[in-house]
């Protein structure tokens, strides 16, 4: 928590003990590793499991996002590859029903992402590097389910960003910090449903784009849009940092006024590159189709 609290204040915490020799970073991992391990099979939570062909009657949120970017040739190899990646993962998420008081975890349902389930190497960004790492690119999954699930009243228990911004915007829809970070196990997604409605949660490819449906087994009560609120590049001791607040409207599913608007998290990412004319104050808007 204070690590947090000094790196959304653009201050550069200490490295901790395991940063500093692989063989403590490898043992921090497991450390993590069998708390989370202790969390599935001996904790309170009902976890999600069960899985529907058939939709559900009412979509909530349908979303698409580009499969490939151009981040120049020599890193095209690994969005390929992420793409390969992804198939693998789909199929474990996918039709999978979210019932009243059960818990979705993203690492739980994917599994570890390994060489022997056909995982290959693609884009990762780790220990504020970005390097190929096996298993790479099915982030771009979790963010997906993430902006879904921001348009409907599931509640979001565990949710981690990224700790910088690798590249500039490229034909951006959504807004910045609304992605999840993962890292089998412990840096997961999970969100509980604590409403009487069970949701299924749907995701495809095209030849161009990973598409995800989060559809329910009622109409809603009320629909969703997810906007940003002050958006800017900030220099500190010689470093960019990229902030934000994210915010939702509240309104009646069929139309109407807004009911409410909801404070969601404020985030803070050093980037890598440097940004163009140092500060951006425009908002975007999200759609709640």
């Amino acid at each position: 928590m204070i690590r947090a609290l000094l790196q959304s204040l653009g201050i550069r915490p200490p490295a901790r003990l395991s940063e500093l020799h692989p063989a403590l970073y490898q043992a921090a991992v497991w450390k993590n590793r069998a708390r989370r391990y202790a969390d599935w099979y001996l904790g309170p939570a009902r976890w999600c499991s069960v899985r529907q062909e058939l939709p559900l009657p009412f979509r909530v949120k349908r979303h698409a996002s580009r499969l490939l970017k151009q981040l120049g040739e020599s890193e095209m190899w690994l969005q390929h590859n992420k793409v390969k990646n992804l198939a693998i993962a789909i199929p474990a998420l996918t039709d999978v029903l979210i019932r009243p008081g059960e818990t979705f975890s993203f690492c739980q349902l994917v599994g570890r992402p390994t060489r022997a389930r056909g995982y290959v190497e693609s884009m990762e960004l780790s220990r504020g590097k970005v390097r190929p790492g096996v298993g790479g690119g099915i982030c771009q999954l979790a963010n997906m389910i993430h902006w879904l699930v921001l348009h409907s009243p599931l509640t979001v228990v565990e949710r981690s960003n990224h700790s910088f911004d690798p590249f500039p915007d490229q034909n951006r829809s959504i807004p910045f910090g609304t992605g999840a970070a993962i890292f089998y196990n412990y840096v997961d997604l999970q969100f509980r449903n604590d409403t009487p409605a069970t949701f299924q949660l749907r995701l495809w490819m095209t030849d161009v784009d990973l598409w995800g449906d989060l559809r329910a087994d009622r109409q809603p009560e009320h629909v969703y849009s997810v906007f940003e609120k002050n958006h800017r590049f900030e220099r500190h001791e010689g470093a960019w940092y990229r902030r934000n607040e994210i915010w939702r409207k509240v309104m009646p599913w069929g139309g109407g006024p807004c009911l409410a608007e909801e404070f969601l998290k404020a985030n803070s990412a050093r980037t890598l590159y440097e940004p163009h004319g140092g500060r951006v104050t425009e908002q975007r808007e999200g759609r709640a189709d």
